[in-house]
């Protein structure tokens, strides 16, 4: 059987058997629900908790991340305890030496693989688009990881982690939605469905002020018969990643975020990352976001402006969202036939930081 790959995000896993022109084909969830111990209702039935084994792009609970794998290994996979494959994992922007080597430990001693390896998101995602060198901003449900790659490594000294991500962008949604609707009672799966749907891009900042006298308001009806009334919110969103003030914060948009982690690299590859830069994540696909981003990079002061990667026209639709899993997908072609991957012997001969040799 040929290597799994598995890309495990703080709201959406993605699993399945690498097949580099295809979507991954498990996408659920990646939160678990758990029976509270000697607790239960007076119907006698028990209460459950919600458990979310990563956090902001990094595993939090190791005994919830074993539970989520055991369900799509040997459930969803098809893996026979026994026989288990090769597998290989996408890591985000500056994993912890101590999770990665978890993960591996986890791999081989629980899960008793025949080969392991990782390998960072950022590179993964210009696989998927044909690319070694480049930049990714990958907007992910809890962190914006800015990532230069030069001929397949990633430059640690110039990226960067910003700690919001689509979560905060929900929260503020949620946040507006209340305000021009008080009565309206509203939980989080109602409200990101709702993101989904109308979170959007102005052209540009002078449009997104003059959104206020505008925007015609549109009603949607919530799936228990409330009715909610969207004008200006769904513009809001979008316009946070380019105003990050409106979340509060006191730092530059994501497309000055970008051209100054750029001009960390050594200048004589500026060129080459930032007409290669590559958005990814699910709230990159938000409408609007791609023409805003590169309306904005085209008035940023750099001397190269930034420009985005088109993905190939045979590669999966939506493949911002997918496309760490995709470059797994290909390089585990590469990495598992070429024996470049952990294998069970060298495990079992130095221990849990064999990965930080063989998956760099």
């Amino acid at each position: 059987m040929d290597a799994v790959v598995v890309d495990a995000g703080s709201k959406l896993l993605k699993a399945g058997i690498a097949a580099p022109d295809q979507a991954p084909p498990l996408v659920m969830p990646s939160k678990m629900k758990v029976d509270v111990e000697d607790q239960e209702l007076a119907d006698g039935a028990v209460v459950e908790e919600v458990v979310q084994p990563v956090v902001r792009g990094f595993v939090k609970d190791w005994d919830a991340m074993e539970d989520l794998l055991n369900y799509v290994l040997y459930r969803n996979i098809g893996w026979e305890i026994g026989d288990e494959g090769q597998i290989l994992f996408t890591e985000p922007l500056f994993t912890p030496k101590t999770l990665r080597e978890q993960l591996v430990q986890l791999m081989f001693e629980k899960f008793n693989v025949s080969g392991f390896y990782a390998s960072e998101q950022a590179v993964l995602s210009l696989y998927a688009v044909g690319r070694i060198s480049g930049c990714t901003v990958d907007i992910g449900h809890g962190k914006i990881d800015i990532a230069p790659v030069c001929e397949g490594a990633v430059q640690h000294i110039a990226s960067k982690r910003l700690e919001i991500g689509g979560v905060d962008l929900t929260n503020l949604f949620a946040q507006e939605l209340k305000k021009s609707n008080p009565s309206v009672n509203l939980d989080v799966s109602d409200v990101e469905r709702l993101k989904e749907q109308y979170a959007c891009c102005a052209e540009d900042q002078l449009a997104f002020e003059a959104i206020g006298s505008s925007c015609q308001p549109e009603k949607h009806t919530l799936p228990d018969g409330q009715v909610i009334t969207i004008e200006k919110e769904g513009y809001i969103v979008g316009e946070a990643l380019f105003q990050p003030c409106i979340l509060g914060l006191e730092d530059y948009g994501i497309v000055h975020q970008l051209v100054t982690s750029v001009s960390n690299v050594s200048s004589e590859y500026h060129r080459q990352l930032l007409e290669n830069t590559m958005l990814c994540g699910g709230t990159a696909s938000m409408t609007g976001f791609e023409d805003r981003f590169q309306r904005e990079a085209n008035l940023s002061a750099s001397a190269i402006c930034p420009s985005l990667v088109k993905p190939p026209e045979y590669m999966p639709e939506n493949l911002a969202r997918y496309s760490a899993w995709l470059g797994g997908a290909i390089l585990a072609k590469v990495v598992f036939p070429q024996n470049q991957h952990v294998t069970k012997g060298e495990y079992d001969e130095t221990g849990p930081s064999i990965v930080h040799k063989k998956c760099f």
